[in-house]
């Protein structure tokens, strides 16, 4: 017996303990309400832990309201101890009471990422393909990583021309800002002093810089009239502050120049007469006009208003009239014929007085400054020295490496003669060496333009030399002399001005330069170098 009690007295706690453990616990609600009690405690020690999960309990749960009211105030709190905190960083000093406070710098911005293997000093290699152009010599060989980063920076800046707006901070672009207005004040003011005075300047400038040209664009010349075809001239009046232009639509232009309205003074058109060039007189008072197709052309006498066709001259054989020079002496015009003549007419009885023939093709004109001596081009490359007066050959000599001449300018003060050639080359010689030698040297040739050489015009000054193709868009250049350099910032890349340029002049002073395009335009640039019009 004492044995199977042994035995039995286990199994029957066994079975006693499963039962337990099989029966569900009793609901106590005295231990429940304590637990409860247990975890709000713990919630709110979280909360004041934690202040963003208590926000979100009271926004979830409700009481919206007062978290609004609540994160106003504490708003309003930063604020305060911000502005005692500056109170307290300035109230040191009694006696800069009343002096406005400094500004607290801006704090640098932070990386939106480091890379750990950035700040690690590898030397890099400069002589990998990829990172040749970085190097400054062949000593140069490797750099650190820092260094090179700061290489590539330069390098970026400078291809851009500067820091792009895109990566200048928010107080870099206010500096930027108010100086390009205080830039642009002081551009105003000087031009308003331009346009108060009027008449003929002789006051001497300072002589001109090259590399870059400060200029400003201005309102087309003919915005107030723009050409319904393809301009063929464009042209200051010697002595008013007057612009004409003149083109296939049958017209001549008159526009008053201020650089902001350019108002329309008067347009005359011209029936079944597309001008193919235009020219003022010496004095100013008439236009001389001429077309493609025969040789009768136009005088405008502008202090009358009227308009004379010229339907005939006495002594011309020729079948049209369509180059010509106006001669310095302002009375007679030197008409461009065919096979190499040249014909001096009269204004005062339209009759041809002299006439001059060259061997080739005449392909340009242009005088000495006192209007002595003609140098004329020929389509050959080979360029003539005429006495005016006596209709005689002085001398002759080959443009040095030309095939086919196309244009030719004389500078206002005697010193430089420019022929232009189809291959695009302009070379600069001086007028001394010209008249004086069969085989004058090129002081230097410019070879900025890739077609056809067609317009070629000194400034007043003799300072600048303009060059331009009506073969191609943008294809115009203003030289500097007598550097003989080109100007790097004309014409402006970012947007088409110049496209196919047929004319170019510059203002009596120099004040202001415009020229004739294919798209009926005139451009018009303010020269800010030169003070007067």
């Amino acid at each position: 017996m004492e044995d199977e009690n042994v035995i039995k007295l286990p199994v029957t706690e066994n079975k006693i303990t499963a039962k337990k453990r099989s029966r569900p616990p009793k609901f106590d609600p005295e231990e429940e309400e304590q637990r409860r009690q247990q975890n709000l405690k713990r919630l709110a020690v979280l909360g004041e832990e934690d202040g963003s999960v208590k926000r979100l309990e009271t926004l979830v749960f409700g009481a919206e309201e007062e978290l609004l009211e609540r994160l106003v105030e504490e708003d309003e709190e930063e604020q305060t101890s911000g502005l005692q905190l500056e109170d307290e960083e300035g109230g040191g000093d009694e006696d800069s009471e009343g002096e406005e406070e400094p500004r607290q710098q801006p704090q640098p911005r932070k990386a939106a990422w480091v890379d750990e293997d950035d700040e690690l000093e590898e030397e890099v290699d400069l002589k990998h393909r990829y990172r040749r152009n970085l190097m400054k010599g062949d000593a140069e060989s490797a750099m650190s990583k820092q260094r090179l980063q700061q290489r590539m920076k330069e390098q970026f800046q400078k291809s851009m021309g500067g820091t792009p707006s895109w990566a200048q901070s928010s107080d870099q672009k206010k500096k930027k800002k108010k100086a390009l207005d205080e830039e642009e004040e002081e551009e105003e003011e000087e031009e308003d002093d331009l346009l108060r005075r009027t008449g003929n300047f002789v006051a001497p400038s300072e002589s001109l810089p090259s590399g870059v040209l400060r200029m400003k664009k201005c309102l087309h010349a003919n915005s107030a009239r723009p050409s319904a075809d393809r301009l063929t001239t464009v042209q200051f009046h010697p002595s008013a502050q007057v612009v004409m232009t003149a083109g296939l639509d049958q017209s001549v232009s008159l526009f008053q120049v201020d650089g902001k309205t350019n108002p329309k003074i008067q347009s005359v058109h011209l029936e079944r007469f597309p001008v193919h060039q235009a020219r003022f007189s010496r004095d100013g008072r008439t236009v001389i006009a001429t077309s493609l197709r025969n040789k009768m052309f136009y005088l405008y006498d502008m202090m009358e208003g009227r308009v004379a066709p010229v339907r005939s001259v006495r002594g011309l054989s020729e079948a049209r009239v369509k180059d010509f020079s106006v001669c310095p002496d302002g009375g007679a015009l030197l008409l461009t014929g065919t096979n190499g003549y040249l014909h001096m007419l009269t204004l005062k009885t339209n009759e041809i007085v002299r006439s001059m023939k060259i061997n080739g093709d005449v392909s340009g004109v242009a005088f000495c400054p006192d209007g002595s001596k003609a140098f004329v081009n020929s389509e050959e490359g080979e360029v003539f020295v005429w006495d005016v007066r006596s209709s005689r050959c002085l001398s002759r000599f080959m443009d040095d490496g030309c095939v086919k001449g196309t244009a030719i300018a004389a500078s206002p003060d005697g010193r430089y003669l420019a022929c232009g050639s189809q291959a695009g080359v302009v070379n600069v010689y001086s007028q001394e060496a010209c008249l004086n030698s069969t085989n004058p040297k090129p002081l230097r040739a410019v070879m900025n333009l890739l077609t056809s050489a067609t317009s070629l015009t000194f400034n007043p000054t003799s300072e600048i030399l303009a060059v331009a193709s009506r073969v191609e868009d943008e294809a115009v250049r203003l030289v500097h002399l007598p550097s003989i350099t080109v100007f790097s910032n004309f014409p402006v890349a970012s947007r088409k001005v110049a496209h196919r340029v047929s004319c170019l002049d510059f203002s009596p002073r120099s004040g202001f330069f415009s020229l004739a395009n294919n798209k009926g335009h005139a451009p018009l640039f303010r020269l800010l170098h030169y003070k007067d019009f």
